[in-house]
Order: C-alpha cells, then structure tokens, then sequence
C-alpha cells in the first residue's frame, strides 16, 4: 500500500507562481512514474506532468512551457513548480504513482486545491 501526501496548494494571482510537493510513503517498493493529475469543477481528471525513474517527462499540451517537473528518487519526492499561472489552472491536483509504465498508476493522493484568482 502506497500513501501519497500532497502539500503546497493554496490561492495566487493569476501570473503567480505555485510549487507543489508529493511524497510517497508505504510498501512503495520502486517507483517508475510519478506525476500529477488534475481535476476542476464539472471537468474530467486530465494529466499535468508525469515523470520517470530515469527522468523522462511528458506534460499535457496547456501547461507545456510554464509547470516543470521534478522527482528526488532518494526522497521519494514528486515536484511541481508551476509559474504563470491562469485562471483555468484553478483545480484540486492529485498526486499519482505507478511501479510500471501506465497513465496513470493505481495510487492517488487527496488532492490539493489550487485557485488562482485575483
């Protein structure tokens, strides 16, 4: 049993910037991929980044270029840093891991809200 515990949400301005932690804990054994999700108000959950072991990364298309990535494989720690953020960014973002390679894992965190607004 994988415990995922997200931390770092909160409210900014649009054009602010956020960074949101996930760490993982548990019977975790190896972690291939580590990433984050996203959900807001009356949409689907979509992909905002995912990460490999090696470092490999893949983002969805309308964060591209403004979140970036990052895992500390010793710390079991999942990174985003999210800058230029936009109204429509507003959503609870779950943390997700998986041992193999698929989109996306079986293990999700609680969520963490983040709202920007002015």
């Amino acid at each position: 049993q994988v415990q995922l515990v997200e931390s770092g949400g909160g409210l900014v301005q649009p054009g602010g910037s956020l960074r949101l932690s996930c760490v993982a804990s548990g019977s975790i054994g190896k972690i291939y991929r580590m990433g984050w999700y996203r959900q807001a108000p009356g949409k689907q959950r979509e992909l905002v980044a995912s990460i490999t072991e090696g470092g490999t990364t893949i983002y969805g298309e309308s964060v591209k270029g403004r979140f970036t990535i990052s895992r500390d494989n010793a710390k079991n720690t999942v990174y985003l840093q999210m800058n230029n953020l936009k109204p429509e960014d507003t959503a609870v973002y779950y943390c997700n891991t998986a041992v193999i390679n698929v989109l996306p894992g079986p293990s999700w965190g609680q969520g963490t809200q983040v709202t920007v607004s002015s």
